[in-house]
């Protein structure tokens, strides 16, 4: 091949690969934003100076996305982290759109915390003569009308929060098998249909939103999460964005991430990876913590900054990550006389003992930095003309055998 054909081979790849995939999400889980605002929060800058506005505030630092979560009837919880019905996502997603932010909405499709352990169908549902698995469009659909009309449309739609192991436990939990390796077949059928009425919502309601399927085996158990999304591609449902979560204090070290991020970007080269919860203690353990890691990154404001940072790098490794967002980031009991007055979760991204912003929340920009991920493509490997990338940039091994959208001949070519 000429040089100046293969020039224009690997320029034209470029230019594609960049318009499409140049973007990256980086910002934080602001959920109970407006509950410590309501407590007079004091929030500061890391030179002490009052910010008058959280969101403008974050934007100013480098992000461009905040994610709120959503409970049926958070009502019949206690906790007061558990507040978020529709009317507070209404009023927080209607600012976060006004601050040119990215609004990331989370359900939970459940009246409290939905996780690996907690799956519980919203007690109201109970009294309707219909499966959860079918209501959930009508529940989808009509929250979803809410935030359109309110002029708080979601850019990302997690449909369900960390759904290793199903959601709607009156007939949507799924088991894995004993060893932890793969999952059984029990009810699967369920589980899909929900997840595929949700995604129909989604489609109906947000036509321009990205749909993101929420796990959290991905670093203690990447086996058992390709398996998951295995299940989720033999079931043909419809969704954009892998999402994980990834606490070192309960998963273990960065290279367990790395190595999942590894698997995940191998079995699913045509789907983008976005962490959509992290977080490190600036001070002391979070309780029930199994790992520690303090001796690479001591409870300090230092360490967690340092923290921040080695994720960053690490997920600049795997070009199919496209998204970072640090958990319960605006935990701040500076100033609160009510309920948030313990500060009793410090891996947040401000001081509940100064109010002030801390290293690791100015450290999260690095992660927006415009890279492509195709940086280590070289002109040699472009000669043969069947030579296949995913939208990523990574270079992959003969013609892809997954449905997908993929890179050939300076083409995007779709894979069916």
């Amino acid at each position: 091949m000429k040089k100046t054909k293969l020039f224009l081979t690997v320029s034209l790849l470029l230019c594609s690969l960049t318009s499409t995939h140049a973007q990256k999400y980086v910002g934080g889980d602001l959920s109970v934003l407006l509950k410590y605002e309501e407590q007079k929060a004091t929030y500061l800058d890391k030179d002490g100076k009052a910010i008058a506005d959280v969101l403008a505030f974050v934007k100013e630092q480098g992000w461009n996305t905040v994610r709120v979560r959503l409970f049926a009837d958070p009502s019949k919880d206690t906790d007061k982290n558990v507040c978020q019905d529709i009317e507070y996502v209404k009023s927080l997603g209607k600012r976060i759109k006004a601050a040119g932010l990215c609004f990331m909405l989370d359900f939970h499709y459940s009246d409290t915390w939905a996780d690996p352990e907690h799956q519980a169908t919203p007690l109201e549902w109970g009294k309707i003569n219909t499966p959860a698995f079918e209501y959930i469009y009508t529940y989808t659909k009509t929250n979803l009308e809410a935030l359109v009309a309110a002029a708080a449309t979601p850019d990302f739609i997690q449909i369900g929060n960390e759904i290793s192991f199903g959601m709607l436990w009156d007939g949507c939990k799924v088991s894995a098998n004993s060893n932890w390796t793969a999952y059984e077949d029990t009810n699967w059928d369920h589980f899909s249909t929900a997840l595929k009425n949700a995604s129909k919502a989604c489609r109906e309601m947000c036509p321009e939103a990205k749909i993101v399927i929420h796990t959290e085996q991905c670093a203690n158990n990447p086996t058992l999460d390709v398996a998951f999304f295995k299940r989720i591609q033999q079931y043909d449902i419809d969704y954009d964005i892998i999402g994980t979560s990834y606490y070192p204090y309960f998963k273990g070290p960065l290279a367990n991430l790395d190595k999942g991020f590894s698997e995940l970007e191998k079995n699913f080269p045509d789907k983008q990876i976005q962490l959509v919860e992290t977080g490190y203690p600036s001070k002391w353990e979070v309780e029930g913590s199994t790992y520690d890691y303090t001796k690479t990154y001591p409870y300090s404001h230092e360490g967690q900054r340092q923290y921040a940072a080695d994720l960053i790098a690490t997920l600049k490794k795997h070009p199919q990550v496209n998204g970072l967002s640090w958990w319960y980031a605006e935990a701040n009991a500076k100033g609160c006389t009510g309920t948030l007055a313990n500060g009793w979760y410090n891996a947040s991204l401000f001081d509940n003992e100064t109010g002030r912003a801390l290293p690791a929340l100015y450290e999260l920009k690095a992660f927006d930095d415009g890279s492509t991920g195709i940086g280590s493509i070289s002109a040699d490997r472009q000669q043969a003309d069947d030579t296949w990338y995913s939208l990523s940039g990574r270079r992959l091994e003969g013609r892809p055998q997954q449905k997908g959208l993929y890179i050939n001949q300076q083409k995007k070519i779709i894979v069916r």
